[in-house]
């Protein structure tokens, strides 16, 4: 993973793709119901020429969702994570469907998301959110699909393990910042490039000093200016979490090195990411703030989705403002950087016990700042990985288990303090 001449070919890179099927391109979907998944099913319902979804998978917590998503789509089958919502989801899916037609297939249990990723289709869209992830990734990986990958915890809890399986070109960025620089980066080769430039739109809390962000609420938190998403992230991009994970991210899908990433607060969202070459030029992705777009390219590479998303209308003026990142208020690109640099479980470490933390302050349970105060500490008591460990998915799910356990234990402490 060092240096751009001595390294591998990037996992994901605009040269180098899978050829699609003849005719439409089948699709399994993973986490459908949730904000990616179904963005993903709105544009393969307008572009039914292109797509043809043949599996949804999704925890189990909206099955009435799910139910209607299979029915549109005509799937061949449905999972859910969650067994105990197997009857529910039979009932929902007995009730949009028509008499005497058959239901599509259901698999349940953890292992489900996996079954279908491994499942006859040309590409899989990995939209699940959180490490669990992993595995499906894998499995996709490992049966010789094309991943759209979406859960960006995959490449940072199982970094080593993802490069080891996938083939150039075999990963299709859906993130909106790697989705970027996916499609700059298709301007020159990699001996050309000189820097990335991750964009981020600084949450709602851009500007504030570390002091002003002390008691900060969780309405305000989940309050984002430019992006709707899910809670935890939110709070991600309320922390900055998510730049970390994309700055991890980046190195480990285009093998540039940690020195040659930079972040930058772009408040309008507009420009996605930028690439700097190394005669001076930067090329910059633009496109109004709408996941589609990313996920178009997922979907669709090497061909490009018609109206996948809304352009811009350049008879309007805009201003766009670029600022630089404050790592005092917003320590997180930092510690990633850290952890990325370390390698081993350090990034499952600081992913696992930020999502413990994220669900600490939305139950209310510990400060804002507390987030990052406690990944910090988790982090620094695991310490680095030995020289020369290889990594396994057992040591992934061991040092998960362990950073959730000890942010747990640092966010009950934090609040018994602060009741006291």
């Amino acid at each position: 993973m060092g240096g751009m001449s001595d390294s591998p070919a990037p996992l994901a890179d605009p040269h180098l793709v899978f050829d699609a099927a003849d005719g439409r391109r089948d699709l399994v979907i993973l986490g459908s119901t949730g904000s990616i998944g179904t963005q993903a099913i709105d544009l393969v319902l307008r572009h039914p020429d292109r797509f043809r979804v043949t599996a949804l998978s999704a925890a189990g917590g909206r099955v009435a969702l799910l139910a209607e998503q299979a029915r549109r789509l005509r799937v061949n089958t449905v999972a859910v994570a969650a067994e105990d919502a197997v009857p529910a989801l039979r009932e929902a899916l007995r009730e949009r469907y028509g008499a005497g037609e058959a239901l599509p297939e259901i698999l349940a249990g953890p292992d489900a998301a996996s079954a279908l990723a491994a499942s006859a289709c040309h590409t899989v869209l990995n939209g699940i959110t959180g490490s669990i992830g992993l595995a499906p990734t894998l499995a996709a990986l490992k049966a010789g699909r094309t991943l759209a990958l979406a859960n960006k915890e995959s490449l940072i809890v199982g970094g080593p393990l993802v490069k080891a399986l996938a083939a150039p070109g075999q990963i299709i960025p859906v993130d909106s910042e790697h989705a970027a620089l996916f499609q700059a980066l298709a301007a020159g080769t990699r001996a050309d490039v000189r820097k990335l430039v991750v964009t981020a739109s600084g949450g709602p809390f851009r500007g504030r000093t570390r002091a002003e962000l002390a008691d900060v609420t969780r309405e305000q938190a989940l309050a984002h200016p430019t992006w709707a998403m899910g809670p935890v992230i939110t709070i991600n991009s309320a922390t900055l979490v998510n730049k970390g994970l994309e700055v991890i991210e980046a190195h480990l899908l285009y093998d540039i090195p940690f020195d040659r990433i930079e972040v930058v607060v772009h408040p309008q969202s507009y420009v996605h990411s930028m690439v700097e070459f190394t005669d001076g030029s930067t090329l910059a992705q633009a496109t109004p703030p709408d996941m589609r777009g990313p996920i178009a390219i997922g979907l669709g590479w090497p061909e490009r989705v018609p109206d996948a998303a809304p352009a811009f209308d350049w008879s309007k003026a805009s201003t766009w403002e670029f600022f630089p990142l404050d790592t005092d208020a917003f320590p997180s690109v930092g510690l990633a950087r850290h952890v990325g640099t370390l390698g081993g479980t350090a990034p499952a470490v600081f992913n696992a016990a930020n999502e413990e933390c994220v669900d600490a302050f939305l139950a209310r349970k510990l400060p804002f700042n507390g987030i990052m105060d406690t990944v910090t500490t988790v982090v620094s008591e695991h310490g680095a990985p030995s020289p020369g460990t290889a990594l396994s998915v057992a040591d992934v799910l061991e040092a998960e288990t362990w950073a959730r356990a000890r942010a747990r234990e640092l966010s009950a402490k934090a609040t018994a303090e602060a009741r006291a």
